[in-house]
């Protein structure tokens, strides 16, 4: 008991700076949010902001929109990251793990400007499309950004949250055991199954954690959507 008190008493400092930092930001946007700001002489408490703003299709389209990209953008982020970390795993090099973790150290606006300047239509994959006889200009490279689907928007997510969830994934994979792979397999399991039946339950509570970290983070993103999303 004297252990978990003398834990709580070092914690507490920090945690009172937080939660008193969160907690005013929070109350103080929900207050402005129902449009009381006396620093501006407006004291009318009201629900018009709300009333707007729900009642527009614009909201609903852009919230079905964030949802749509932050689930793909996920989705495809932690089944590559899985067969990364499940092919890094077996691997001895590290110098590709050294820069498979590049993209980590790279932030999302400069990741953002970097595929723009590679998949564009006037971009240096356009370009080497063409030199290479695959289209007949680059002009005809298909659009990747600035498009229904958001495709560039996705793309910059995906190459950006794979290596952090690798780095998740492997650092769950250090539980399993390898001798229960090799039981398995002695029993005939196939590749599928020793994934499924050994590997997949012991690592998908760090799958969950980072799956949700990444959905949260490109939910509420904004750099990324803005420079390559379409404009509405």
């Amino acid at each position: 008991m004297g252990g978990r008190l003398k834990i709580a008493l070092l914690l507490a400092p920090a945690l009172v700076v937080i939660g008193i930092l969160f907690a005013g930001g929070l109350v103080s946007a929900v207050v402005q949010s129902v449009g009381y700001m006396p620093a501006i002489g407006q004291t009318r408490v009201s629900l018009d902001a709300y009333r707007e703003v729900l009642s527009g299709g614009d909201f609903l389209d852009s919230f079905l929109l964030t949802v749509y990209i932050a689930g793909v953008s996920t989705a495809v982020s932690t089944v590559l990251a899985v067969l990364a970390a499940m092919t890094l795993r077996r691997s001895s090099g590290r110098l590709s793990a050294v820069v498979f973790q590049l993209p980590i150290t790279i932030p999302h606006l400069l990741a953002a400007v970097g595929i723009a300047l590679v998949v564009s239509q006037t971009g240096l994959g356009a370009r080497l499309a063409a030199a290479l006889g695959l289209i007949g200009q680059p002009r005809e490279f298909p659009a990747l950004l600035y498009d229904r689907y958001s495709a560039g928007i996705i793309l910059t997510y995906v190459w950006k949250e794979v290596p952090f969830v690798t780095l998740v994934v492997l650092a769950a994979l250090q539980g399993v055991a390898g001798e229960l792979e090799d039981v398995a397999r002695t029993l005939g399991a196939s590749a599928w199954q020793r994934f499924w039946y050994v590997v997949f339950p012991v690592i998908s509570p760090g799958i969950i954690a980072a799956s949700l970290i990444v959905f949260a983070f490109t939910f509420g993103a904004f750099e990324v959507p803005y420079l390559l999303g379409k404009t509405y």
